[in-house]
C-alpha cells in the first residue's frame, strides 16, 4: 500500500512535512496513553511532532496488508500493520501502528499498541510533556482557555 509505505518513510526520515499530505483531514488518532482519540490533521500533526522528538533509535521491523473495521463505522477499510521498535526515556518499547485508509488512500484512522506497560507510560509522559511544551494542552492544574 503506496501511502503506507510513504507513512514509513517520512517517520524514518523524521520528516513530518511529508505526513501531513498522507492524514485525511478529519484523522482520528487512538493512543496507548489517552482514552479519547486525537482528532483532525492540526491535532494529529502537533502529536507527531512531539513523537518525533521523543522516539529515539524508531525502526519499522515489519509490514502487513489487509483489511480492519473502523472504530468510526465499523466498515472495514484498507489497513496497514506496521511494527516497530523505539527507546523512549531509556526505555525499549514494542508497538504497532495500524493504519486505516479512506477511499483517496489517505490515512483516516490510525491506531497505537505498545508494550510493556512501564513504556506506556514513560511514553505517556514524555508525550504529555511535549503537548504542554508546544501548546497543544494545557498543563496539569492549568484551566483551559
Amino acid at each position: 500500500m503506496e501511502t503506507a509505505e510513504r507513512f514509513r518513510a517520512a517517520v524514518e526520515k523524521r520528516d513530518l512535512a511529508a505526513l501531513e499530505d498522507l492524514f485525511a483531514e478529519d484523522i482520528r488518532l487512538y493512543s496507548p496513553v489517552k482514552f479519547t482519540p486525537f482528532e483532525g490533521r492540526r491535532m494529529v500533526m502537533g502529536l507527531f511532532g512531539v513523537l518525533l522528538r521523543t522516539f529515539e533509535d524508531l525502526r519499522y521491523v515489519g509490514y502487513f496488508e489487509g483489511a480492519a473495521e473502523t472504530s468510526s463505522d465499523g466498515q472495514e477499510a484498507p489497513s496497514a500493520i506496521l511494527p516497530f521498535r523505539a527507546v523512549v526515556n531509556g526505555r525499549q518499547i514494542h508497538g504497532i501502528d495500524l493504519l486505516q485508509f479512506d477511499g483517496a488512500g489517505r490515512v483516516k484512522e490510525f491506531t497505537v499498541m505498545v508494550r510493556p506497560q512501564s513504556a506506556v507510560q514513560a511514553l505517556g509522559q514524555a508525550v504529555l510533556d511535549g503537548l504542554v511544551a508546544d501548546g497543544l494542552v494545557p498543563g496539569p492544574g492549568t484551566a483551559p482557555a
